[in-house]
């Protein structure tokens, strides 16, 4: 008998490569299962609601595992034990016992990812390491009108990566996804940028930043916008943002 648990954690994701476990490397699921282990005496590989790549934060990602069902300590302790092992930059926010059917990638509805550019002429050094720091000139209404185009359903292949990691389940799998919404905010010194989605590639939030800085320069707009989706080549769109600026903020399920 096995106890499936849904584990909500935040990170700073600066210091590790990424979510994927890989050898001699520190990351979020590597870390995580070695707490596991540490408290529960089970050995367990926490699945993630996404791979989050090296650099990029999370609020409130969402993995699920399984541990023995005599693991002595009871739930509603889990979270302080975990924290108690965990190194600072990962911290449990919950842990609920679910029922056996729930994954915390499959069973997910929706994601929502944050982007935040810096936008002053110096970047605070306690938000360097959260933020992209761009105080160059751009047209930030151009921007905001360009997000928009995106939502809807879409295949987004001129905006994914290829992922060496990818399964082949996966890779045969479509590259559509429903924007449930796309939208750049002023915030103070920054300008954000909030996606909510049914899901998303590997580096597809990051590729779509660094294409709408394109339209900030003026060297795009909307309608290239709409021209780079239809294309459905990488090689039609902007370059990736840096990993600092971007945190998982919350899964839906």
């Amino acid at each position: 008998m096995v106890r499936n648990l849904k584990i909500t954690l935040a990170y700073d994701g600066s210091d590790f490569y990424g979510w994927q476990v890989q050898p001699e490397r520190a990351t979020i699921q590597g870390t995580l299962a070695a707490a596991i282990e540490r408290v529960t005496g089970s050995k367990a590989l926490p699945q993630g609601s996404g791979r989050t790549d090296a650099g990029v934060h999370a609020m409130a990602q969402v993995a699920s595992c399984q541990i023995d069902a005599d693991a002595g300590i009871p739930t509603k302790n889990l979270a302080r034990a975990l924290n108690h092992v965990l190194p600072p930059a990962i911290r449990v926010l919950s842990v609920e016992e679910v029922t056996p059917e729930f994954h915390a990638r499959k069973s997910a509805r929706a994601k929502t990812y944050r982007y935040r550019i810096y936008r002053g002429e110096i970047c605070p050094p306690f938000l360097a390491r959260y933020v992209h720091h761009h105080l160059y000139p751009l047209d930030e209404e151009a921007m905001q009108d360009a997000a928009a185009a995106i939502a809807g359903e879409h295949d987004f292949t001129s905006f994914a990566a290829v992922d060496p990691e990818r399964g082949r389940e996966e890779e045969e799998s479509s590259n559509v996804r429903t924007i449930y919404s796309s939208e750049w905010t002023r915030a103070g010194e920054e300008f954000v940028y909030t996606v909510r989605g049914s899901g998303f590639l590997h580096y597809m939030v990051r590729n779509l930043v660094g294409t709408f800085l394109l339209v900030g320069k003026s060297t795009l707009d909307r309608a290239g916008m709409k021209r780079i989706l239809e294309a459905r080549d990488r090689s039609t769109a902007g370059p990736t943002a840096p990993a600092c600026g971007l945190s998982l903020v919350s899964v839906e399920y």
